[in-house]
C-alpha cells in the first residue's frame, strides 16, 4: 500500500492483549497507535486522526461506551469493540450506540483481520458509493445483482419478494458486519414497533428457505443470536 497505511488507534488497557493486537496488526502493514485509558484514547484520536478504533470496553477511567459517544457526536471513523461481555444486550447496546462490530475475548488474529478488512472496505464503500448503485456482489455460488434486484444461486434465480430482496441487498453491502434487527428494520422499513422484529425474523426465515439453507447452517446469512445478522463474506 506504500505510505498510505491504515491507521489504526487501539484502546486496550490489558497490555498483553494491546501488545498482541499491535503485532498482528504491524505484520499486516497497518499503523498503530495505543493507549491505556479512555481519556488518553479520545486525546489521540483527536491528534492522531485514525482510520479505525479497535475499543475495549472494560477501561479503567470511564466505560468505552462513552468514547463511543463522545466520538459518534462528530466523527463517522469505524469502531470495533473488543468485549469480555458476552451478554447479548450489552453487544446490541454497543452497536446500536455506533460501534461498527465487536468481536468477544477471547478471539484470533484471523477473526480480528477479518473484522477490520470487513469494516475498513464497507465504510470506504459507503463514502465513495453513498449508497451501492450498480454492480454486483458475490458470495460463493450466490450472486446478487443490484440492477436488475435479483438474487442467483448457483445460476438459478431465487424467487424472494420486495422486502426479501431488501433485506438481502442490505445485508450484502455490510458484508461480513454483523447488523442489528434494529439497523436492518430501521433500513427496510423506516420505522420499528413491537413486532418488527418477528417480522423481520419470519422474512429472514423465508430466505433461508427459498435459498435452500437448512436452519442452524451456516451458509450464505449467519444469525449472531439475539443480536442480528450478518451476510457471511468470501
Amino acid at each position: 500500500m506504500g505510505n498510505n497505511k491504515y491507521k489504526i488507534l487501539v484502546i486496550e488497557d490489558e497490555d498483553n492483549i494491546a501488545s498482541f493486537i499491535r503485532t498482528n496488526l504491524e505484520i499486516n502493514n497497518y499503523q498503530v497507535i495505543c493507549a491505556g485509558t479512555c481519556e488518553m484514547g479520545l486525546r489521540m484520536f483527536s491528534s492522531h486522526h485514525p482510520d479505525l478504533v479497535v475499543l475495549d470496553l472494560g477501561l479503567p477511567d470511564r466505560d468505552g461506551l462513552e468514547f463511543i459517544q463522545e466520538i459518534r457526536k462528530s466523527e463517522a471513523i469505524p469502531i470495533i469493540v473488543l468485549s469480555a461481555r458476552t451478554s447479548e444486550n450489552e453487544k446490541v447496546f454497543a452497536l446500536d450506540l455506533g460501534a461498527n462490530d465487536y468481536i468477544t475475548k477471547p478471539f484470533g488474529t484471523e477473526e480480528l483481520l477479518a473484522r477490520i478488512r470487513a469494516v475498513l472496505r464497507s465504510n470506504r464503500h459507503c463514502s465513495e458509493l453513498g449508497s451501492i448503485p450498480g454492480g454486483r456482489f458475490q458470495l460463493k455460488d450466490m450472486v446478487i445483482d443490484y440492477d436488475k434486484r435479483q438474487v442467483t444461486i448457483k445460476g438459478n434465480e431465487i424467487d424472494l419478494t420486495q422486502t426479501e430482496y431488501n433485506i438481502v441487498a442490505y445485508l450484502s453491502e455490510h458484508a461480513g458486519k454483523v447488523l442489528t434487527y434494529a439497523s436492518i428494520i430501521q433500513a427496510i422499513w423506516g420505522y420499528s414497533d413491537y413486532g418488527s422484529t418477528k417480522k423481520l425474523q419470519v422474512n429472514m426465515k423465508n430466505i433461508r428457505k427459498k435459498m435452500g439453507v437448512t436452519p442452524g447452517e451456516r451458509r450464505y446469512i449467519i444469525n449472531e443470536l439475539g443480536v442480528g445478522y450478518r451476510m457471511m463474506e468470501e
